[in-house]
């Protein structure tokens, strides 16, 4: 049993004490909750994940004093931070991670993604994303399981055809000018986000370099729908409260605001290709 197990169940014991102190049985506050019986046991026994609601409803009905509820949701903030963390994520490789962001994206009404440091994961190559998952393996010692992580985002890429989600991808031009891989597999990347530029059926923009913000981006992240999701250095976050989404469609039109598309995107994109093709020259 890892720690985080560990920590998983004592969590789940910690609202079975306070249920027990309050003089209910599981079958009580199940009903109370208006739960299924089974909920009760599976929380407290960590088989089931809990949300902050479970736990602030918990802490409801056993009159919890308010300094156990504060801490008891700090606690599982910090459960849910561990879980997303990319050491748990990346355990077995990539493909897993991938195969998720598949299952979010299928049958998404909408996707905004905005990226600074890479070629956003969607329109990627297969080489370029090969050279990604090379470097991500070796940041986070994981699993170099690159050929199956990269057929796995390949075949998410079909979301970029389809006709019932409105894609809207947002990159930094510093996202194209960071040289991940060799001058060749740049210029195939860029002429794939060329053909891309001219699609109907998604929205490609670039946010160029000398752009005047109104708003100041410290980090990439996607929104799918009703969550966000942004990365950073060792974990992964989730956002689903609609304050904090708005705030990030705010961030995403700003920025969109400011960036290049159409035909202002493609001469940006070509002028790229050039630098990289005469890097590739003996």
């Amino acid at each position: 049993m890892t720690d985080f197990d560990t920590r998983r169940l004592a969590f789940g014991d910690a609202l079975r004490r306070l249920r027990l102190a309050a003089g209910l049985s599981g079958k009580q506050l199940a009903q109370q909750a208006g739960w299924t019986s089974s909920k009760v046991s599976r929380v407290e026994t960590a088989k089931q994940s809990v949300s902050d609601a479970d736990v602030v409803t918990y802490c409801r009905l056993t009159d919890a004093a308010d300094d156990v509820v504060a801490e008891l949701r700090q606690e599982l903030r910090e459960i849910r931070i561990e879980a997303a963390s990319w050491k748990r994520q990346l355990r077995t490789g990539n493909r897993a991670r991938q195969e998720y962001s598949q299952q979010l994206e299928h049958g998404a009404e909408r996707i905004r993604l905005f990226e600074i440091a890479l070629v956003p994961g969607l329109v990627q190559t297969a080489e370029y994303a090969r050279h990604v998952f090379e470097v991500v393996a070796d940041l986070h010692q994981s699993p170099r399981d690159v050929t199956e992580s990269v057929e796995r985002r390949m075949s998410r890429q079909s979301v970029l055809f389809s006709p019932r989600t409105a894609v809207e991808i947002l990159c930094s031009e510093a996202a194209l000018r960071h040289p991940i891989a060799p001058p060749q597999v740049m210029v195939a990347q860029l002429d794939r986000l060329l053909a891309l530029a001219g699609m109907s059926t998604m929205r490609l923009a670039i946010l160029p370099l000398d752009a005047q913000l109104t708003a100041v981006p410290l980090h990439g992240f996607v929104i799918i729908d009703n969550l966000a999701l942004v990365e950073t250095v060792n974990t992964e976050m989730t956002v689903t409260e609609a304050g904090e989404l708005a705030r990030f469609h705010r961030l995403f039109d700003a920025l969109s605001a400011a960036s290049l598309a159409d035909a202002a995107a493609r001469s940006l994109l070509q002028r790229l290709i050039a630098h990289y093709a005469a890097a590739d020259q003996p």
